[in-house]
Parts: C-alpha cells; structure tokens; sequence
C-alpha cells in the first residue's frame, strides 16, 4: 500500500510532458485527416473530378437534400481508410508488443506520408481510395501505440491528464483542417482540395522525426528483456534515479511472465482473468462511434448543407463545432484526475442524449412546413442545429473522445496491453466503417430518426457504464487488478 502511494507521488517531469506530447501528437494526422476529407468531399473541383455524380445532385432543385451524398463511390473513398486501420491496429498490437511502442509511432508517421503522395498526385477513384487506405494502415498503428505509450510513461496521478494529449491533438488537427477547407474552398485554383489533402504530411513528419528522440516504454523494454535500456529510461523521465530504480523493481514484478506471451498474446487475452477489460474494453471502443460523434465532427459539413447552409457556411460552421470540440478536451485535461472517469462518461452520455433527441425534434419540426416561407424562423432553425451539435462536440470532448483511449490502455494488465488496445482500436474502426458506409443511406432513409437512434445507443452505453465500469483515476497500473476484485459484479465473474 505504501509503495503504491509512492508511486502516486511520482513527480510531473519536463522530459514525461515532451515525450507524451510527442506521442499525443500522432492525434494530429488522424484529426486532420478525417476533418479535412469531410471538407473535400464539398468542393466543386473535387465533386467534378472524381464525383460528378454528387455534384450533380447537389445542382439538382429537386434532389432530397438528406439524400444528396448517397453514393457507394462517395462512401467508398470515405470509408477505405477505416478498413485498413481495421486491420493495421491489429497488427500493430502483435508489432508493439514485440518490437516496441516507440517503432510502431514510427511506422504510421511514414505509413501516412506514402498515403498522402498518394491522395495529392491521384488522376482517378482507385489511387484516392489506395492512399486513403495507405493512410488508414498508418492510423491504425498511431491509435494503437500512441494512448499505450503515454499510459505506460506517465506518472499515475497525472495518466489521465496527460493521455488527453491524443484526443487534444485530434482536435487541434480538426481546427487547423477546417481552417484550411475554408481556405481551400475559397481559392480560386481547381486543385485546393489537393493541398488540403497534402497539408496532413506535416503532422505525420512531426511525429516521425520527433518519434526518433524519444525512449521506448520502460514496460516495454521489460517485456522484452532490456532492463538495463529500461532504467536507463526511467531515469531519463523520472526526477531522481532512485525514483526510477524503485519503479523499476515494481515493473519488473509486474512484468514477471511477460515475455512468454510473445508467442500468443491473442490467446492470452481470452483467459477468463481478462474477461472484464476484453468486454469494456470492445464495448467502449465500439460506443464511441455510435454517439454520433461522425455526424457532428465528420459529416457536419453534408449534414449541414441539407437544412439549408451553403457550402462556405457549412464549413464554417464546422470549424466552430470543431473549436468547441477542442476547448472542451482541454477541460478534460484538468478534470480527469480529480473527477474521475465514470463521472465525465455518464456526464458527457447524458448531454449527448439530450441534444440529439432535440436535433431530431428540430429537424422533425422542419420536416413538417415549408421553412423556406419562413425566412427567419429558417435562420433561427439552422443556428438551433448547430448549437445542438455543440454541445455534442464539448460532451464528447471531455467524455468520450478522450476516455475512449485512456481508459483501456490503463485497465489492460501489461502482458495484454498492446494486443487489447490493439483490439480497442480495431473494433472502433470496425464501426467507423460501417458507419462511414451506411452514414448517408441511413440519413437518406431516416431523416431525423437518425438522431433519435443514435440517442438510443448512447443511452444503451452509459447505462452500460455506469453499471459496470470501476473507477480508475489514481489507481497505479501495477495495482491495476484490484479494482475488479472490489466491483461488485466483476468480483464474481473473474477467477480468484
């Protein structure tokens, strides 16, 4: 108990805020990416090369405006790069474990570099959707080895803050991509979109060059039987030297086994002993999605444009959801140690659940008259969507954007973190691209309904967490375990 109470004082280093910064900063290519595509599938030049079918659509006065992005090529080109980072993060959970925390952030920064050659010199469809997939095998290795290496590197008290460091350059990436749509949109160059596009190989040269200076894990160095480059890491990141010697000997201890899951980590993590972080673990990952966030952070541009906001209004107004998106995790950062991490999801679940059943009812009021004979009621109705999507952007940013990556890269024991978070990841892409391919048929179909249903998977998951999740915050990872001995359903369901 005393030696976990130390370990809880381990001071906040410069050296743990800039490698965790490092590392955090893989958040800016997947931000970027994905807000900067929601952008490009708008602009005309874009439409004209490789989707004049849309275009046609969105010139058509006739078209149904829920129904003006429906396209399997559209929804093809969006959702490639989530299959790959479907598969990539699982290779990734084998390649960190064996290899390391710190190759793995290598790997997607150049993964992304040769995807994005791609998507700014493409001539047609294949080479777009062959970058993006090139892009998403990179992302997939960034959210994957990114939250584990923070966790594993940061002191206990200060985990959950300094693990926001992903999800606050997710959003950074988000703000700095809208910036750059409105820019883009605005030039007069037929070919805006592709230094939009090209402009994500900035984040990924700062990961990959600043990814060289860093330290592997000391947990990893351990696992790998390096314990000699282990302390010398420690040392590097820790206040004193006998500091680090002391949490050295604690994850050695820890680390007693780990190597041998070299062989089946996979196999390892069905062990009975792991049943409840494998289920929190899958269910968060895959929630995280059905909140709804695409809608508000990907697609609010195309959803925009159906209740009557143009294309320059849309993106603007999707820079603001974006912001919002961002000052929001920068609460998280203050709060996720002091509150705790069941407190911000059922906080943040309740706010999303409340705004989407009102996006719908909005939406459903609309649907009912010809708004457009009524000019201001229009304009009051279309700023009413979007503060709705506000507050789901801020409840997201301080709940379950950040949450979603730190809490199973913290409740996963080391000999099955890197394959657990690299399930984490997997399953969120799995649903990312369902979603990507049915996002706009199902708006198409259900209308507002569509809000309504993903106001019903939110209440199904904060139900789920405040049901079955234990408190994290201040809990050593090396300590870790007992959190599930003291729950009370988890307590009967692992092996004693």
């Amino acid at each position: 108990m005393e030696e976990d109470e130390e370990i809880c004082k381990t001071p906040l280093t410069n050296t743990v805020i800039t490698v965790c910064i490092i590392a955090g900063s893989s958040g800016l290519m997947y931000g970027y990416d994905t807000t900067v595509t929601g952008g490009v599938m708008m602009m005309k030049p874009f439409l004209e090369k490789f989707f004049p079918a849309v275009l046609a659509k969105m010139r058509d006065p006739k078209q149904e405006q829920y129904c003006v992005f429906d396209s399997h090529k559209l929804a093809a080109f969006i959702s490639s790069m989530f299959i790959a980072g479907l598969v990539s993060s699982l290779l990734a959970g084998r390649v960190t474990c064996v290899i390391g925390r710190r190759f793995s952030l290598i790997t997607s920064g150049i993964l992304f570099i040769a995807g994005n050659c791609f998507a700014i010199f493409a001539q047609n469809v294949i080479t777009l959707i062959v970058g993006r997939m090139v892009v998403g095998f990179g992302i997939g290795f960034a959210n994957q080895a990114a939250p584990v290496y923070i966790t594993e590197m940061a002191p206990s008290k200060w985990r959950g803050a300094l693990n926001t460091a992903f999800q606050f350059f997710v959003c950074v990436g988000g703000v700095i991509a809208g910036l750059i749509n409105i820019a883009a949109n605005r030039s007069s160059s037929s070919n805006g979109w592709r230094l939009a596009l090209g402009g994500a190989t900035v984040p990924a040269m700062i990961l990959t060059v600043g990814a060289l200076f860093i330290p592997d894990t000391p947990s990893s160095l351990i696992q790998r039987g390096r314990n000699v480059e282990a302390l010398v890491a420690l040392t590097k990141v820790r206040s004193t030297k006998a500091g680090a010697e002391a949490e050295l000997k604690d994850l050695i201890t820890s680390n007693q086994g780990t190597r041998s899951n070299h062989l089946n980590p996979y196999g390892k993590l069905m062990e009975p002993k792991y049943r409840p972080q494998l289920v929190l673990t899958v269910a968060i990952a895959g929630f995280q999605q059905l909140t709804g966030v695409g809608m508000v952070a990907f697609y609010a541009p195309a959803v925009l444009r159906t209740i009557g906001i143009g294309t320059e209004g849309s993106l603007l107004a999707s820079l603001i959801i974006g912001v919002v998106n961002l000052v929001s995790v920068l609460m998280s950062t203050f709060m996720v140690d002091k509150i705790g991490r069941r407190l911000l999801f059922l906080q943040g679940g309740i706010q999303i659940i409340f705004a989407h059943v009102f996006i719908a009812c909005t939406l459903a009021i609309q649907s009912l008259g010809n708004v457009a004979e009524f000019e201001e009621f229009a304009h009051s109705y279309w700023i009413a969507v979007v503060v709705l999507m506000c507050l789901i952007s801020s409840a997201f940013g301080w709940s379950w954007g950040p949450l979603t990556w730190l809490v199973p890269s913290e409740i996963l024991p080391i000999e099955v973190r890197a394959v657990g978070t690299g399930i984490s990841v997997s399953t969120n892409f799995a649903i990312t691209f369902i979603l990507a391919q049915g996002s706009m048929p199902m708006l198409c179909t259900m209308k507002f309904a569509l809000f309504l249903f993903y106001g019903a998977m939110t209440s199904l998951m904060t139900f789920i967490i405040g049901v079955f999740l234990p408190e994290t915050k201040n809990v050593p990872l090396e300590s870790m375990d007992g959190v599930w001995s003291k729950h009370w359903y988890w307590k009967w369901v692992v092996p004693a």
